[in-house]
């Protein structure tokens, strides 16, 4: 079983074929936040606030059975293309890492039953509910190295 937490704890960091969160975001320009190339939906800045809510949705969920998600997609997505403070930009990456840190530390207390249901869920477990962050997080990421390369950000 601690084979299968290191490999959660890897995947979850963006180890393997991922780019991680960090290579890609922690420099990135404020300034760029905001800009879409023509032809795409999303913003860099829409697109990570959209990876920390989903990824603290599901820490909520495997933690709390009181949790509630937030309406889906309004719930998920800002409206606004970028922040308006830089204030903003770092609280949100922190957010996310705090985020990243309470589930990895789920994926490697071995007290954690990886394959469990959720008790109040409808099948999940901890580990498809890890799995889905790390993912889903990758999903995203992959359009953020996207719009790094468009918009000229070296990554």
């Amino acid at each position: 079983m601690q084979e299968l937490r290191d490999q959660v704890l890897y995947l979850l960091t963006g180890g393997g074929a991922h780019l991680g969160f960090e290579a890609l975001l922690a420099e990135f320009p404020f300034s760029r936040l905001g800009r879409k190339p023509e032809g795409l939906v999303h913003t860099v800045w829409q697109l990570t606030y959209h990876i920390t809510i989903a990824q603290w949705d599901i820490l909520e969920f495997v933690r709390n059975p009181r949790h509630v998600s937030p309406d889906f997609p309004d719930g998920y997505w800002p409206k606004e293309a970028a922040p308006e403070e830089e204030e903003q930009w770092r609280d949100l990456l922190d957010r996310y890492r705090g985020d990243l840190a309470a589930l990895q530390r789920l994926a490697g207390d071995p007290k954690s039953d990886l394959l469990a249901a959720v008790s109040y869920g409808s099948g999940q477990t901890l580990l498809r509910e890890l799995l889905l962050a790390a993912d889903h997080t990758a999903y995203h990421l992959g359009q953020v190295a996207d719009l790094r390369r468009l918009l000229g950000v070296d990554a």
